[in-house]
C-alpha cells in the first residue's frame, strides 16, 4: 500500500521554491545539502492544521476545510517564513512549528558531518526531523517529545513523507540514553540551564545548540561533564522545554528593558537567579549594552554558569540545576 495521494503537492511545490528563494536571501542556503532539504521537504505535510491569533482567540486553519479561500490561507501559511501555533490547550500555545529561516540558521550552526548522530529535543511536528532525515538518513536521527500524542503526530508526518527516523515519547530533559551516543543534540524548545545528561550522552567533540533565555548557546563539549560556547547573534524565542525542567523555565521568562530593547530581556534571563533587575540594567548599560555574542556558557562537572566576555571574567552568574 503506497503513501496516500497529496492534493497540495503541486502548489505546496511552488510555495516551496518562494520559500527557499525568501531564505537564500538571509544567506542561510550556502550549503546545497539545507537547500536541497529546504527544497524537496513538504512542510504543508507537517502542518495539516495551525491557529492565527485574532480579536476572539486563536482561530483554526487547516488542508480540509471547505472553503477554499481558507484553504489557500492555509496553505500560504504553511510556507510563510514565520512560527505557526500548531497546538493550544485551554487558550496557551503548548506546541509551534518554528520559523524556517531560523530553522536554515540553526541547523547550519549545528554544521553536521556525514554520519553524524543526531538527536532532537522537541519532536513538535517532525519537520525539523525530517529535515535532518534528508542530510543524513533517517537511522542518524532521533527526535523526543515529552507528550505521546505530539510524538505520535509527528511520527505520522514524517511517515506521510517518507521518512522513519526514530520519534519517541521521552522527558527530553533526561535525553534518549537508548540511542546515544551522539554527535550533535539540537533543542527547539526553551531551556533555563544545559541538562547534564545531554552532555554525558555525548562523544567528545559533539555540539549542543539550545535555546537559553531569548538567545541560542552552541556548545562545544570536551567530555561527559564539561562543555562550554558562546551565544549567537540572533534573538530566539521558543515554547519552553515541559518536564523536569519545566518549572525553572517557567521561572525564568525574559523582559525587555529599557525604550524595549530586548537585548536586556535576554540578559535579565540569564541573571535572574543572581540579579535583581536594577543590578542587571546598570551592568548593562556599564558594559554598553552588550550583543548576545559577547555572552556564554561553561558547564564544568556539577557546576555551570553564564558569563560576559571570557568564562573566567568578572561577570558569571550561574544558572539553575538542569
Amino acid at each position: 500500500m503506497g503513501e496516500p495521494r497529496d492534493e497540495f503537492a503541486e502548489a505546496g511545490a511552488r510555495a516551496r521554491q518562494a520559500l527557499v528563494r525568501e531564505i537564500e536571501a538571509y544567506g542561510e542556503l550556502s550549503d546545497p545539502a539545507w537547500r536541497a532539504a529546504f527544497a524537496e521537504v513538504p512542510r504543508h505535510l507537517f502542518v495539516p492544521w495551525f491557529y492565527v491569533s485574532g480579536t476572539g482567540g486563536y482561530q483554526r486553519l487547516w488542508s480540509g476545510d471547505p472553503d477554499p479561500v481558507r484553504r489557500e490561507r492555509w496553505l500560504r501559511g504553511a510556507y510563510a517564513d514565520t512560527a505557526v501555533a500548531t497546538r493550544v490547550r485551554d487558550g496557551e500555545l503548548v506546541s509551534s512549528a518554528s520559523q524556517p529561516s531560523l530553522m536554515a540558521l540553526m541547523l547550519r550552526a549545528l554544521d553536521v558531518r556525514d554520519g553524524d548522530d543526531v538527536l532532537e529535543i522537541g519532536a513538535g511536528t517532525g519537520y525539523h526531523a525530517a529535515l535532518l532525515c534528508h542530510r543524513l538518513g533517517e537511522e542518524h536521527v532521533t527526535t523526543v517529545d515529552l507528550e505521546e500524542e505530539i510524538a505520535e503526530s509527528a511520527r505520522t508526518h514524517l511517515g506521510a513523507a517518507g521518512y522513519r527516523p526514530a520519534v519517541l515519547a521521552a522527558d527530553g530533559a533526561r535525553g534518549c540514553p537508548q540511542r546515544a551516543p551522539y554527535d550533535r543534540i539540537v533543542a527547539t524548545c526553551a531551556v533555563p540551564a544545559v541538562p547534564y545528561p545531554w552532555l554525558a550522552q555525548c562523544r567528545p567533540g559533539a555540539l549542543v545548540l539550545a535555546p537559553l533565555s531569548t538567545g541560542l548557546i552552541l556548545l562545544r563539549v570536551h567530555d561527559g561533564t564539561h562543555a562550554e560556547g558562546r551565544f549567537l547573534a540572533t534573538s530566539a524565542y521558543f515554547v519552553a522545554l515541559r518536564g523536569s525542567a519545566a518549572h525553572v523555565a517557567e521561572s525564568r521568562r525574559p523582559r525587555h528593558g529599557p525604550a524595549g530593547d530586548e537585548r536586556f530581556g535576554f540578559l535579565c534571563g540569564l541573571v535572574a537567579t543572581t540579579l535583581n533587575r536594577r543590578e542587571a540594567l546598570s551592568l548593562w548599560l556599564r558594559e554598553g549594552r552588550p550583543e548576545r555574542e559577547r555572552f556564554g556558557v561553561t558547564v564544568s562537572g556539577d557546576r555551570q554558569w553564564a558569563w560576559l566576555d571570557e568564562p573566567g571574567g568578572p561577570y558569571a552568574w550561574p544558572l539553575p540545576v538542569a
